[in-house]
């Protein structure tokens, strides 16, 4: 998945879901403490301390100040991109289980209703499984933004079925 192995606070970045909502949250559109607060439901000191971590470790860059409703200034964050180009290995599996927790707040959110869901049990090689998905999630991820084009989440799970 990653080009480089995640420095130890890169791992521990990660590792939390609510970090990883906030990176996927703020991939395509730059969003401010107040609002992120909002989508999640969780108060804005709780999630500017989340916001704070991500960017020291450069997961979250700040954007150019902008004026909220009340005049007062905000800062907005965009997603650097950064996860997607990291691996976090064996070593960091509280990692694995953010993911996991993210996905599952994530689909509470939109509702079951609206996943596209399947399931298979296959004969197949990982190692080989793996390299043909993450070719495929890497086009998509390198692709061109295009503000007109529907955005989607993808969360793969590959695990033995024995």
């Amino acid at each position: 998945m990653g080009e480089r192995v995640a420095t130890q606070e890169e791992a521990a970045a990660l590792a939390s879901a609510v970090r990883l909502r906030i990176i996927r949250m703020t991939h395509h559109r730059a969003l401010t403490n107040k609002e992120l607060a909002h989508q999640l439901g969780k108060d804005p000191a709780t999630v500017l301390h989340h916001v704070r971590k991500l960017v020291a470790t450069g997961f979250l860059q700040a954007q150019p100040p902008r004026v909220g409703n009340r005049g007062a200034r905000e800062i907005p964050y965009l997603s650097t991109g950064l996860s997607w180009r990291l691996t976090w290995g064996e070593e960091h599996p509280s990692v694995g289980e953010a993911l996991l927790e993210a996905f599952l707040g994530e689909v509470a959110d939109v509702g079951v209703d609206r996943v596209e869901q399947t399931r298979l049990v296959a004969r197949a090689d990982q190692q080989e499984l793996m390299g043909r998905f993450q070719a495929l999630l890497d086009e998509l991820a390198d692709r061109p933004a295009d503000p007109d084009a529907e955005h989607v989440a993808i969360y793969l799970a590959v695990y033995p079925a024995d």
